[in-house]
């Protein structure tokens, strides 16, 4: 399909004689395309003049498809300077032309518009910086490059930012390039001199395209972006880059960096250089103070500018101006700043797919989204045509009505004054759009007075860590009259105070969370909901506070996911981690915010304690299983494979059965099968035992590690064979022959709820086989019974009783009522590792009678209930004066009573109701 049958738009009905001489000249052409040529010429002189310069060039390209004529605008030759030079300038020209009567005759739209123009710009950095380099290769001024190296280079990149680097150039655009080259390829001896010649190359390369000739200019080259151009030359090393980043990268370069892309030279190595400044780009954490530095550049911009004032229309400024294209582009990459770090689906490097992607996410409302791609198009419309008019870099308006009345043409609008009204309502929604997201309305409140008391401790607020810096203590000071009326309409206000200010004194900084809160006011609401209701859960967030961008993240309130796809997602995120401390800081961020998303649920009453404890034991096999693996192939880089079959991991005790709390520490057991192997193979090779006992090691290490995200789980390996006497991994041989020789009733007990969570799963197969045949042996009811009385008086000795609110230790209370339970199972044939399901065992063998086990299930599900509840409200003993009103009520809710006194008083009576069915039990042993 030729040029002309692919002509869309009407003839530009601009009433000058200007393109007559243009229509002559390409008579034989079609009577569309002829109308088209005629009507360009008269309303852009600039595209005329160029018309006039290749008319031959022109009419062939034409009389083909649109793709043919672009291939061969883009052709460039020349094996001297002064050749190449030439080339590119003519390439240029027809680029230009044919683009702008493509763009112009509805041929290609925007995206293909500007691809175009971006296209050949990078094929012309990548031609220029080649023919230079080669250049220096051949005068022998790069060290150890041969005719070889030019297809790279000679390890030198050319990185397009800007709009070159989001395929968004206009007619008139310079090409901002960031300059490296990799001093990786050369030796500390040859670094300097290499770095002299990559200058050298680049500066020419940088002559070559921008300086004007009687052919013209190819493009202006502006490279000022690089790293403290000021002080660096305009080729950088990509070490030194890096460093600078790291330790001074400010946001408008982050920002300026979600475009950038590799587009000449040592293509390869420039992927790898951005690879590596991801972390600068994307923070791992919601980046919200990103907001404030961006809307301080966009006044910094309009300041030196002076584009100050309301949106008046002659010479207006479509790309700087209020509510113009820059507007459109920072709150695009502001909003990716913000949460790319957490969603690499959110990184493109173009406006349009940048914004979809945010209202994909739920980052912006659709119809925001859509109403700033629409004007962004409709934007880049009204700057190409101004830039139309003539070669100028200019992103103004006209000022005068005939200019008015020539881009109205241009745009295929009959009325000037319409194209008026539409340019200057898309300029106020743009405005009205992204002013709001950088600048909201505060409304002055006052701050109430939470009393004497409490404005001492708000006084002491300053001194904290997180108000150290005036960029903190700014965004606090308006967050604080909100935050305290929401702190002063809790049940209970100075304690919910007094929790938050634990909650704040916690915080390492502040300026990142509270511009969440600044632009997320209804953290705040959860903020003095938890303070004023979980003490413990407060304090945890003062540590954790990234745990937040979770709630911000998407998907914080939807339906629990389940174990297969906890483990499904954590294991993605590992293999992408990179190295073993990331996958054990990634796993530590992960989890934190699964285990903070249900504590929070259950908080509000979204689940109850039997649901979130699920979701805890969900969440922490997850992470057992996910990481396994990871510590294991660690593990093996030095000392080899596994020998033998591997190993699992067992969880026992509430892991097992599948009953966490919030605080619950891991019991583990991890057991090996050696398969006749004794030794493994790798760099440092180890014997069987000790590999095994120093890969459990390390696992346990990988859980507990306090390290900059913090630790997972504390871990208890006693319930393993022998105790603490005993070896921290246990080959299988050993495992079941332990536990049919020589164990006692209490580790057979233990063994009630036991299940394979990690590594071989196989093996593990094996092992749970093992499990449900041991147990189904004929016990010594008589012996069971009387070892389950000798360490109930054991655990009384020893432990005691708690107080009124304790949930766990005492005659009829949870462990007590565990204890019976698992001798049920124990000597039940099926062998559950619920506490409900068991008690049902001792029904069904006919030891507990139907009172026995109502009084058992009764006591242990109030309990528990108790016990999943403390765990969320507090480390310590469960005091209900220190959780104050929120915990009580938390707690009255979850147990179904109506105060504290009915509450005391039921669990007094369910206690002694267990109490007296387990001493009846043990009284009579089953037959």
């Amino acid at each position: 399909m030729n040029f002309a049958s692919r002509i869309t738009r009407t003839p530009i009905p601009y009433d000058t004689d200007q393109g007559a001489e243009i229509a002559e000249a390409f008579a034989d052409l079609s009577p569309e395309l002829v109308a088209v040529l005629e009507g360009t010429a008269g309303c852009s002189p600039y595209l005329k003049g160029l018309m006039e310069k290749e008319p031959d060039w022109l009419r062939a390209a034409l009389s083909g498809s649109p793709e043919d004529a672009l291939k061969s605008a883009m052709f460039v030759e020349g094996d001297t300077d002064s050749a190449l030079r030439t080339s590119l300038r003519v390439a240029k020209r027809r680029i230009a032309l044919l683009t702008g009567l493509a763009d112009v005759a509805g041929v290609w739209e925007l995206e293909k518009v500007t691809g175009a123009l971006t296209d050949f710009a990078g094929h012309a950095t990548d031609v220029a910086m080649k023919f230079q380099v080669g250049q220096e290769i051949r005068r022998k001024k790069l060290p150890g490059a041969t005719e070889k190296d030019i297809a790279t280079a000679g390890g030198m990149v050319a990185l397009a930012m800007g709009k070159m680097g989001g395929h968004e150039l206009n007619y008139s655009s310079d090409i901002d390039l960031i300059m490296l080259f990799d001093d990786s390829r050369f030796s500390d001896d040859d670094y300097h001199e290499a770095r002299a010649s990559h200058i050298r190359a680049t500066r020419r390369m940088s002559s070559m395209l921008s300086e004007l000739t009687a052919d013209g200019y190819v493009f202006r080259t502006d490279l000022r972006l690089r790293p403290d151009p000021a002080v660096t030359p305009v080729c950088v090393a990509m070490e030194a880059a890096e460093r600078y980043y790291e330790s001074l990268g400010r946001t408008w370069e982050r920002a300026a960096h979600i475009k950038a892309r590799p587009c000449g030279g040592d293509i390869a190595a420039g992927e790898a250089y951005l690879k590596r400044l991801s972390p600068f780009i994307w923070r791992k954490h919601l980046d919200f103070a990103a907001i404030q530095d961006a809307h301080d550049m966009r006044l910094r911009i309009r300041s030196h500018k002076g584009l100050h004032g309301d949106i008046t229309l002659p010479g207006h400024d479509m790309k700087l101006g209020r509510g113009g294209i820059r507007e459109i582009e920072f709150f695009t990459q502001t909003r990716q700043i913000i949460a790319g770090g957490r969603d690499p689906e959110l990184r493109s490097n173009q406006t349009v797919p940048g914004l979809a992607a945010l209202a994909a996410k739920g980052w912006i409302p659709n119809e925001a989204a859509e109403i700033l791609t629409r004007h962004y198009r409709f934007h880049r419309e009204v700057e190409h045509r101004v830039q139309q008019f003539r070669d100028a870099q200019t992103h103004k308006l006209p000022t005068t009505d005939d200019e008015f009345r020539r881009l109205a043409c241009m745009m295929a609008e009959g009325d000037p004054e319409a194209l008026k009204t539409r340019i200057h309502d898309a300029l106020s929604e743009v405005h009205e759009v992204t002013e709001g997201f950088f600048a909201p309305d505060a409304s002055e409140k006052q701050a109430p007075s939470l009393g004497a008391d409490a404005d001492e401790i708000i006084t002491r607020w300053k001194s904290y860590p997180a108000l150290r810096s005036a960029r903190a203590v700014e965004i606090f000071d308006r967050l604080k009259p909100e935050l305290l009326t929401r702190l002063s309409e809790a049940a209970r206000p100075h304690d919910a105070l007094i929790q938050f200010d634990g909650f704040l004194k916690g915080l390492p900084a502040g300026v990142q969370l509270f511009s969440l809160f600044d632009a997320n006011p209804q953290l705040v609401d959860l903020i003095v909901d938890i303070a004023a209701t979980a003490p413990a859960l407060a304090t945890y967030l003062g540590r954790n506070s990234q745990v937040l961008d979770a709630v911000i993240g998407g998907g914080f309130f939807t339906d629990w996911p389940g174990e297969p796809a906890l483990h499904a997602e954590l294991t993605a995120r590992l293999e992408a981690a990179g190295d073993y401390e990331a996958q054990l800081d990634t796993t530590r961020r992960w989890m934190k915010e699964w285990h903070f998303r249900v504590g929070v649920h259950f908080l509000r009453g979204l689940t109850h304690a039997r649901e979130a404890s699920t979701q805890y034991s969900d969440l922490a096999r997850a992470v057992v299983a996910a990481l396994w693996p990871c510590v294991a192939a660690n593990f093996a880089k030095k000392h080899g494979p596994q020998p033998g079959r591997g190993a699992v991991v067992l969880g026992m005790g509430s892991m097992g059965a599948g009953t966490l709390s919030a605080t619950s520490d891991l019991d583990l057991i991890v057991v090996y099968d050696p398969a006749g192997e004794e030794m493994s193979e790798g760099r440092r090779p180890l014997a069987t035992r000790p590999y095994y006992a120093r890969l459990t090691q390390a696992f346990v290490t990988a859980l507990t590690a306090p390290m900059s995200e913090g630790r997972l789980y504390e871990v208890d390996m006693r319930l393993r064979p022998s105790g603490r006497q005993g070896p921290v991994a246990t080959s299988v041989d050993s495992f079941t022959a332990y536990q049919r020789d020589e164990a006692w009733t209490w580790e057979h007990l233990a063994l009630t709820r036991a299940r394979p969570v990690a590594g071989n799963l196989d093996l593990g197969a094996e092992l749970e086989a093992f499990r449900l045949d041991l147990l189904s042996q004929n016990y010594d009811a008589a012996k069971v019974v009387q070892d389950v009385i000798d360490m109930r008086a054991r655990i009384a000795e020893a432990k005691g009783a708690g107080g009124a609110l304790e949930a766990k230790l005492g005659p009829g209370h949870l462990q007590d009522v565990e204890l019976v339970a698992q001798a049920a199972a124990l000597l039940a044939p099926e062998t559950p590792r619920l506490p409900a399901d068991q008690i049902a065992q001792g029904v069904a063998i006919g030891w507990f009678d139907a009172a026995d086990a109502e009084a058992l299930a009764a006591s242990h599900d109030l309990m528990w209930r108790m016990q999943a509840t403390a765990k969320l409200l507090t480390d310590g003993p469960l005091d209900l004066d220190e959780v104050g009103r929120g915990g009580l009520e938390l707690v009255l809710r979850e147990t179904g009573e109506g105060s504290e006194a009915a509450l005391v008083e039921e669990l007094s009576r369910r206690a002694k109701a267990a109490q007296a069915a387990i001493e009846a039990v043990l009284a009579r042993p089953p037959v």
